[in-house]
């Protein structure tokens, strides 16, 4: 018997000290070990969905809303949950290719807990497909992001750039920003330029999910949620029906128009011809359709406002006066006889457009006399032009405030540049035709606009900005963007005042139909050889009232001819819709557009785009 409860003993013993060790083993597990077993637990549980914030709206000048946000349905997988062998099923429900989302999903697959999307733009009517056969799909779910909408008639395409998903190399470049793939990002424009402050600050959602990856309830009721902050909102500068007015203006042309406010440089309007949809990026984009875009022969993706140079033709007088009479090789009263062409080239060579007798600059001006530019310009020293040149804005990238890439340098040659030209040797004669704005020298539409600006408000060359200031739409604080400060220039008030004289005399006498009712101002029309063999392009730099400018105008049109014709008509006609509101086509004014010109009655037709593959 003793022996019997010996072993009783033994027996207990050992049970007792089995079960010690377990209850030590369990009270490390929950305690000593409980934030790590937690945690694993919990992320078996609960996955983090990101919440896309609204991207920042565009707001004209006057406060009339141009760009906002709608709402669309985005699927999303999670690759841990899903079979890959469901992506036919998946493909038919949205009639889509199966191709497509076997990419999207192998690009998903790389991080097999991270949801992402994998078909954005859904229907309801294929988002209702996806969900009666969600037991089919395990690791498909949706949300309601939300997309681009543009509200007024004026698109401002180049200007406004469009959003699309983030590509692999910007998605490489900015991931320490906290982008994801899957998240949306500007693309061009001001969407590109101000992506930072209107994409705003994405949040967090935490979702119990199921084996399946669905679903199933709030994890600790939304209380670890993090809500997204929205985009700042963007008061932009743009007259909205100004822009709308410069794009209807544009029908069936090539060319661009870009108008400031020469006092402080806000662009009113910026058009590029031609331009295409921006509702196209808001949606699946069919590839045939970007590619006819990309490929068109017009060219619509190419901003000719910032990026196209050419020859400036006889806008560039003007500063070819304002140089001749800063070296003292003229005054206001000096006068030069024309023949018909300059004598160094009998007049064949160095032609005049008529035989225009003595003159002097603010006759020269008006009268565009071919023959005192040529004189002017072989008297001057071609790299005193280009120190000019260079001051007044030309040759350089000027600021505005959408990517650098999208801004061109031109052109202003100096002897440097003839010495690479011609390395045999050069002459004066090679240079003369800078006298008359053609030869070497190359100018971008936006450097047109800010030497008007200039020349109209007294020598400040402004700084040009799309943006007047961002707003918190949460708290409403403000902040203003930096940009350079404009530039004071030191010219002479008596030599501007000769120029404005000229270019007065243009558009009141010369070509009388450009004057403005009403309106005094100011002017120079110009034909432009281009290298393309075609017609001529035609020119026109305006600004008004003359005395106090509010807008200054700088046209452009691609083998139009001459520059009181097309571009003369668009900046005219958009100063004055500008400053009075209405355009006044009545009395001889009327009469020479409608028949020298053959401008129809209606002077709003539709707007001119690159559509699709008809082009």
């Amino acid at each position: 018997m003793d022996e019997g409860r010996s072993r009783l003993r033994i027996f207990m013993v050992l049970i007792v000290f089995i079960l010690g060790i377990l209850m030590l083993r369990l009270g490390k597990l929950q305690i000593l070990e409980r934030s790590s077993h937690t945690g694993q637990s919990v992320n078996n549980a609960v996955r983090e969905w990101r919440v896309q914030p609204p991207r920042g709206r565009f707001y004209d000048r006057d406060g009339v809303l141009m760009v906002d946000n709608e709402p669309r349905f985005t699927l999303f997988v999670t690759p841990r949950y899903f079979k890959e062998e469901t992506i036919p099923l998946l493909a038919t429900l949205l009639g889509a290719p199966d191709s497509l989302l076997s990419v999207r999903y192998q690009k998903a697959a790389k991080n097999p807990f991270h949801r992402a999307p994998i078909q954005v733009d859904v229907s309801f009517e294929e988002l209702s497909r996806v969900l009666e056969q969600r037991h089919n799909l395990p690791g498909i779910d949706y949300e309601i992001t939300q997309k681009r909408t543009y509200l007024t008639d004026a698109r401002m395409t180049h200007a406004m750039g469009y959003v699309r998903e983030i590509s692999e190399s910007a998605l490489e470049a900015h991931r320490d920003e906290g982008y994801v793939w899957g998240d949306p990002f500007g693309q061009g424009g001001l969407e590109r330029q101000y992506e930072s402050e209107v994409r705003g600050v994405p949040g967090s959602d935490f979702k119990m999910i199921n084996i399946k990856g669905q679903v199933v309830a709030e994890y600790l009721d939304g209380r670890e949620d993090r809500a997204a902050r929205n985009g700042l909102d963007l008061n932009l500068t743009i007259d909205s029906g100004l822009q709308a007015f410069a794009e209807s203006l544009f029908v069936n042309k090539r060319g661009g128009v870009i108008a400031l406010d020469p006092r402080n440089g806000e662009v009113l309007a910026m058009h590029s011809a031609p331009d295409y949809d921006l509702e196209l990026f808001t949606h699946r984009l069919d590839p045939q359709v970007w590619d006819s875009i990309r490929t068109h022969k017009d060219r619509p993706l190419f901003n000719r406002v910032t990026q196209s140079q050419f020859m400036p033709g006889s806008t560039y007088k003007p500063l070819i006066a304002l140089l001749a009479l800063a070296v003292g090789e003229i005054d206001g009263a000096y006068e030069f006889y024309c023949g018909g062409g300059h004598p160094l080239g009998g007049g064949r060579i160095y032609k005049c457009l008529d035989s225009h007798g003595s003159i002097n600059v603010v006759e020269a001006i008006k009268y565009s006399c071919n023959t005192f530019f040529f004189e002017m310009m072989r008297r001057i020293d071609v790299n005193t032009l280009h120190r000019l040149a260079t001051t007044m804005g030309f040759g350089q990238r000027p600021y505005l405030d959408i990517a650098t890439n999208e801004v061109a340098v031109g052109n202003i040659p100096d002897s440097t540049y003839y010495n690479t030209l011609f390395p045999r040797g050069w002459t004066q004669g090679n240079v003369m035709n800078l006298g008359v704005g053609q030869g070497e020298g190359e100018v971008t539409l936006i450097q047109l606009a800010r030497y008007m600006a200039a020349i109209a408000n007294g020598g400040t060359l402004v700084t040009p900005h799309l943006v007047r200031n961002m707003v918190d739409p949460e708290t409403g604080a403000q902040a203003v963007p930096e940009m350079p400060d404009p530039v004071r220039l030191e010219l002479n008030q008596t030599y501007l005042q000769l120029l404005r004289e000229g270019m007065r005399r243009v558009v009141a006498e010369q070509s009388w139909w450009l004057d403005i009712p009403g309106v005094p101002s100011i002017g120079k029309t110009g034909s432009a050889q281009n290298t393309r063999g075609d017609e001529d392009d035609s020119v026109f730099i305006m600004a008004a009232p003359a005395d106090n400018p509010e807008i200054a105008i700088a046209v452009f049109v691609e083998n139009a001819g001459f520059g009181s014709g097309a571009a003369g008509r668009i900046g005219s006609f958009m100063v004055e819709r500008y400053l009075t509101g209405r355009v006044d086509l009545s009395g001889d004014r009327g009469w020479i557009w409608t028949q020298m010109f053959n401008l129809n009655s209606e002077i709003l037709p539709d707007r001119n785009e690159v559509r699709g593959p008809a082009g």
